[in-house]
């Protein structure tokens, strides 16, 4: 029997001054407090057996992935299905619990919990993310792979791996900034999930 890790890492802070819902947007790179969080995670994985490396095309996705590359002597390889959902709130200053999603030319973004405002329904973030997973499984057989991607996609993966409703409160996510979320196989098998925090607990803002 084989048995394979692969952690999902959601990437460091962001550079965002605006404190905008930044989403797919471009030139959302690392601030210094990221680039912390990348070299923690990057310690935090130091001593794993880790042969693959596959990354979101985001620029906070392939800045966090850097240190992990260098200390861990992997090559970064892009994954598409590891990006972050799009939303129809990006580029606005929209968070959870500040009222403006109160404001009536938002409610029609809001009617379907199954297909929410970012306009990916759930489950296709969950095929996806799980797509990425077993790639990385497979290419790393027998050894350890680490995914870097957002928020949101690893939070929906790990709720379906789980066997939990899809739609939920985004305010209780398990998921922090530079986070690591740890799936244990046995050859194709998922037998283990874990979750750590070697950055720290803060969630951020973003995704």
């Amino acid at each position: 029997m084989t048995r394979t890790q692969v952690h999902l890492v959601r990437h460091g802070e962001v550079h965002n001054p605006e404190g905008i819902l930044y989403g797919r947007l471009p030139g959302y790179g690392l601030s210094e407090t990221g680039r912390e969080q990348a070299r923690r995670v990057a310690e935090h994985l130091a001593n794993a057996d880790v042969t693959t490396l596959l990354v979101s095309p985001m620029q906070r996705a392939q800045e966090t992935a850097l240190p992990i590359a260098e200390k861990l002597g992997v090559e970064i390889v892009t994954e598409d299905r590891l990006i972050e959902a799009a939303n129809a709130f990006e580029g606005m200053q929209v968070a959870v619990g500040d009222g403006a999603l109160r404001k009536p030319e938002y409610w029609p973004l809001l009617r379907n919990p199954f297909r929410p405002s970012w306009g990916e329904p759930y489950l296709e973030i969950a095929h996806r993310m799980l797509g990425a997973a077993h790639r990385a499984r497979a290419l790393a057989a027998g050894h350890e792979a680490v995914c870097v991607s957002h928020q949101l996609p690893i939070w929906t993966l790990r709720r379906y791996l789980a066997g939990d409703r899809l739609w939920h409160n985004p305010a209780k996510r398990e998921c922090a900034l530079g986070s690591v979320t740890t799936l244990t196989f046995e050859d194709e098998s998922l037998v283990d999930i874990a979750y750590a925090e070697p950055s720290g607990t803060s969630t951020g803002t973003g995704a």
